[in-house]
């Protein structure tokens, strides 16, 4: 009876061990949860949302519109990606230009509007600017309560960035994809 009971206790230890040792690689290395801090993304993310990041960006595929979690000097940041390694960003009259083509950003819609109806433009001209090699441009979506690459961050090193924002997980009412 000692000895099944030794041999049963030995492999629940081990069992337990993996499990912990699975949950350790990817909280760390693949998947992780991250609390967004205040307003600078509303409405596309909400103060205090849990967002699910994708921490497997050691390929450096980033996208233009891609959200990312950044690691500031004393804090973690959570931003747009706008303007990708040499790119040149400019914002005239509340309209973005990468590479001196519109870019269209729908999700600014509901703040552009308060905006307007503040007697204000969302974003206030900026730039040009060229995005240097293995950095990036981010701004938040609420552009006139982010700080971000025009006035704080400055451009992002790649290895700055943790990872992509891609699942609200909670509050559960409002679980979905990030885009």
């Amino acid at each position: 009876m000692k000895v099944a009971l030794k041999r049963e206790l030995k492999s629940w230890a081990k069992s337990i061990l993996i499990a912990i040792l699975i949950a350790f690689v990817v909280r760390n290395f693949i998947f992780s949860p991250y609390i967004v801090k205040g307003v600078s993304m509303e409405p596309t993310l909400h103060n205090q949302e849990k967002v699910i990041v994708n921490k497997m960006t050691f390929t450096g595929n980033f996208d233009r519109g891609d959200i990312v979690i950044i690691e500031g000097k004393e804090k973690k940041y959570i931003k747009r990606i706008i303007g990708l390694p040499g790119d040149k960003v400019v914002v005239k009259n509340d309209k973005l230009y990468v590479n001196g083509v519109y870019y269209n950003e729908p999700y600014l819609a509901k703040n552009r509007k308060l905006a307007e109806q503040m007697g204000s433009r969302l974003t206030g001209d900026y730039g040009p600017i060229t995005v240097p090699k293995d950095k990036f441009f981010v701004m938040g979506d609420n552009r006139l309560e982010s700080i971000d690459s025009r006035n704080g961050l400055g451009f992002i090193q790649k290895e700055k960035i943790i990872g992509k924002g891609k699942i609200v997980f909670s509050p559960l009412s409002d679980l979905r994809n990030i885009r």
